[in-house]
């Protein structure tokens, strides 16, 4: 007896009460499940009148083809066919896929490209259009902003862009290959250099003293701001409180010359490689380029007066041809040196993350670093001028920044202490918390072969410089011998045969070994 639905014997048969007919147990439930009706007559069956049929075990026949060898071949034959049948399906469906997907990705790299020349035409149509207002007449008088001069003279109004601010020539191709192939000339020294056979050794470090003291600045406002030495020559420059910047030479004990024209605190003094070239900061919101002569004296060739608000630092690049300056105007600025020409102007476009406060240039002369009044550690592209890194964590502004010669680490200081930066990993390794929260750290300073630290606060430390993983060693303390106890910045002599410290007195203090005292006056 077969199943009125399959046709097939039915494993657990059952009948209808109504129209008598078999069905297999399992399809009837689904089928009345579904439909609610017979599937042959039509009527309406439920469960309730199915009648299940008890018969013994049902052994399955088996099928024809599986009776005889060439029953079994031609089945599997069959299925050997099916299974082909749809991995060619699988394999076209597979090629249909790669096609889409590649032409995709070609749509996208089209669209790239796209993007990339419509940006470009952009920037064109703006520098054009940047050209053309300066030449532009106005139908009325343009009123300029005073912050809007350069080297010390007021713009001509064709000069000066929407809002006042100079319209900056920007950074040229050839500066490009200049600042590139002194980075690429840089980092292949360093790959060759090697710690100077003349560098004072840690035995010697741990005996330094003071060895000299020398009353600089005036004594109506006390206070040297910042540091530089000029390590060819062994000679020092101060920035004062008092507005002025001192030339003095240490062998001789003599001030060479006292460079007097900013109206407020001289914040940071920096020493060009060539040309008997000087450049000094001020809080007075302008930045001098200053001249040597052959009678010791230095000449103003430029005031600069670019930014809006105090100039708190002045880097010079590794070419000796250009330099930057950092401000609390919450810009940064591109000089040539030659010209005191102002290239670009760069601010940051958050403008929520307070002045800058330090800047330094990497060893290599592509990568600025900045900090800011809010605890910011900013690192910059130069070639783009754009923003690429930043660290986070100091607690108040990042009075000091200060790269290693070997280009790896960044040592910042704030009012927390001084923090050590990889450069390759981009996060903190060290902490350094000497002082406490009322008393910030001033100064933070590699040596020139990046064997040792020094930092400064309420006294003044030098550490051995190690790697990420070992201790770095805290070699010396000097105690602040001015009795303010804030010292405010150190440098490191040549070799680090000395240490050049300023505080909140008028006196540059020399930190040495005790023979070092007769050797200098002699």
């Amino acid at each position: 007896m077969n199943c009125a639905i399959s046709g097939e014997v039915p494993e657990e048969p059952v009948v209808s009460k109504n129209s008598g007919l078999l069905f297999e147990k399992r399809l009837i439930e689904r089928h009345i499940s579904e439909y609610g009706k017979c599937p042959i007559t039509g009527e309406s069956l439920t469960m309730d009148d199915i009648v299940p049929v008890k018969t013994g075990k049902i052994v399955r026949p088996r099928p024809v083809q599986a009776a005889s060898i060439p029953g079994m071949l031609g089945m599997f034959q069959t299925e050997w066919d099916s299974l082909m049948l749809s991995n060619f399906a699988l394999e076209q469906q597979l090629h249909t896929a790669r096609q889409e997907l590649s032409h995709a990705l070609y749509q996208h790299d089209a669209a790239c490209r796209v993007i990339a020349r419509l940006k470009k035409e952009r920037d064109e149509a703006r520098s054009l259009l940047a050209q053309a207002e300066r030449h532009i007449p106005a139908s009325t008088p343009i009123t300029v902003n005073a912050s809007a001069v350069s080297n010390g003279r007021t713009v001509t109004p064709d000069e000066v862009g929407p809002g006042g601010k100079k319209i900056c020539p920007g950074i040229s191709a050839s500066i490009f290959d200049e600042l590139t192939e002194c980075n690429a000339a840089l980092s292949q020294q360093r790959k060759k250099r090697q710690i100077p056979s003349t560098l004072a050794p840690i035995d010697d470090l741990e005996r330094y003293t003071q060895i000299s003291s020398h009353p600089l600045q005036k004594t109506s406002k006390p206070g040297i701001a910042s540091i530089d030495i000029h390590h060819n020559k062994d000679i020092i420059a101060t920035g004062g409180f008092d507005t002025n910047a001192v030339i003095f030479n240490r062998s001789s004990g003599e001030i060479l010359s006292t460079l007097s024209g900013h109206s407020k605190k001289v914040t940071s003094v920096k020493f060009v490689g060539r040309d008997d070239l000087f450049l000094s900061s001020s809080a007075d919101k302008t930045v001098r380029i200053w001249q040597g002569s052959d009678d010791g004296n230095y000449n103003c060739n430029h005031v600069l007066k670019d930014h809006n608000a105090e100039v708190q630092a002045v880097t010079v690049h590794a070419t000796n041809n250009y330099f930057v300056t950092a401000s609390l105007d919450n810009t940064w600025c591109f000089y040539e040196l030659s010209s005191g020409l102002c290239l670009t102007q760069v601010e940051d476009p958050t403008g929520s993350e307070g002045g800058y406060t330090s800047a330094a240039f990497h060893p290599d002369g592509l990568i600025l670093g900045t900090g800011t009044s809010e605890a910011i550690v900013k690192i910059w592209d130069v070639k783009s001028q754009t923003n690429v890194a930043r660290f986070d964590g100091h607690v108040g502004a990042v009075t000091a920044i200060s790269f290693s010669e070997n280009g790896y680490f960044l040592a910042t200081a704030a009012s927390d202490g001084v923090k050590l930066w990889d450069l390759r990993k981009l996060r903190n390794f060290r902490t350094f918390a000497p002082y406490g929260s009322e008393t910030p750290t001033s100064s933070v300073e590699f040596d020139h072969s990046g064997s040792y630290l020094a930092l400064a606060g309420a006294d003044i430390r030098v550490y051995q410089v190690a790697n990420v993983k070992s201790e770095w060693n805290c070699i010396k303390t000097f105690p602040d011998l001015s009795g303010t106890g804030k010292a405010t910045c150190v440098k490191f002599g040549p070799d680090a045969k000395y240490l050049a410290v300023g505080s909140m007195d008028r006196n540059l203090r020399i930190f040495g070994l005790p023979g070092d005292t007769e050797a200098m006056e002699s």
